[in-house]
């Protein structure tokens, strides 16, 4: 280790990057991604982090979460973690403040990395240098021509699996989210893996309806075709249906993940929502210990350092906005190719703000 460092600096930033067009989901409609950022500085190094959220994530870290990391020593992370996790016992710990802390985390340990000179594949240990990736993204808005065009993009990824959304309108469109899933197949092709999102737009009964045909279908993948909240349901479906059933994207914490294990057949982890990097690592054990795979959730880049280093990961979703998105925000996004994402040995996790991300920048 190099010489004692502390806590010195909390800086935020926040980002809106419109979309193409407005995109939706079974569930939700956004015209927007906003990201943001936090730097932490110490003994003359600087980590990066970013959750994508509300720009009153950023209110959050400067009102409540600075104060509880700085001066404290920059190579203690779960002492720091503990701190920011009781500074906001009253405003609750989930949520907006999770995706705060989260944000802080990721930071911390790229900053921890640097000031070891280290890549975070070294701090964190590596169990693969490739990635695996899936295709995300088939809004419910797309035609059948988009869907074609983002179907192609995938493929020339290397990606062999790809997710669509489906649960349009509350579940009111099952005849088009069913035809979509046929579309897939036939944009893909037969050697591709078919995975489905309905985003909690199901009742119990609509989606163990609908999964008996995304089975007939050959969909192996069938991510919160009810509520995560909703783990009787969830548990419900895992056991009629033949397809995986996977939830876990909003969990913020290890007894959030506890409720999931039982009633999941993989579980999905988001690192800018469940406590950054620290909050994952817990997360995956736990999974590890019911023998069940993770998924990460969006945020490819972020993810790509703490997916390698555990043994049970399934793969990393390349979700269409934040692949878009994550190379105007910062330089240094691993490679994809193949199917994967690459790791070099660049220090910390190797990705620095863009200086062409200010004419993004709102806050």
């Amino acid at each position: 280790m190099t010489g004692a460092a502390s806590i010195t600096g909390v800086a935020t930033a926040v980002y809106r990057f419109p979309t193409k067009q407005p995109e939706a989901d079974g569930t939700l409609r956004w015209d927007a991604t906003t990201a943001v950022t936090v730097t932490l500085s110490a003994g003359g190094q600087t980590g990066l982090g970013w959750t994508y959220s509300s720009p009153a994530a950023a209110a959050v870290i400067q009102d409540v979460l600075a104060d509880a990391v700085r001066d404290r020593d920059a190579y203690d992370i779960p002492a720091g973690r503990s701190a920011m996790h009781r500074a906001c016992r009253n405003l609750g710990t989930r949520g907006l403040v999770a995706q705060a802390l989260s944000a802080m985390d990721i930071a911390w340990w790229d900053l921890k990395a640097r000031l070891l000179h280290i890549p975070l594949g070294a701090l964190m240990g590596r169990c693969r240098r490739d990635v695996p990736i899936y295709g995300s993204g088939g809004f419910t808005t797309l035609t059948d021509a988009q869907l074609a065009e983002q179907v192609a993009w995938w493929l020339s990824a290397g990606c062999t699996a790809m997710k669509i959304k489906i649960g349009e309108s509350w579940g009111t469109r099952i005849d088009r989210d069913l035809d979509r899933v046929r579309r897939l197949r036939e944009f893909a092709g037969d050697s591709v893996d078919l995975m489905v999102d309905a985003n909690g737009g199901y009742s119990v009964g609509q989606a163990r309806r609908v999964g008996a045909e995304l089975d007939r279908l050959g969909v192996s993948w069938f991510e919160e075709p009810v509520s995560s909240d909703d783990t009787a349901g969830l548990a419900t479906l895992k056991s009629a249906l033949l397809c995986d059933v996977a939830a876990g994207e909003y969990a913020a914490d290890v007894y959030d993940v506890r409720a999931l294990l039982p009633v999941v057949d993989c579980l999905q982890l988001d690192v800018t929502r469940c406590g950054g990097y620290t909050g994952w690592l817990r997360g995956a054990a736990l999974a590890q210990a019911h023998n069940l795979q993770v998924s990460a959730h969006c945020a490819p880049a972020l993810h790509a350092p703490v997916a390698a280093s555990i043994p049970n990961l399934r793969h990393v979703e390349w979700f269409a906005d934040h692949a878009r998105v994550e190379p105007l925000l910062v330089d240094g996004t691993p490679d994809v190719r193949g199917g994967a994402m690459h790791l070099d040995d660049r220090v910390g996790h190797g990705m620095r703000l863009s200086r062409e991300a200010a004419t993004w920048c709102i806050a």
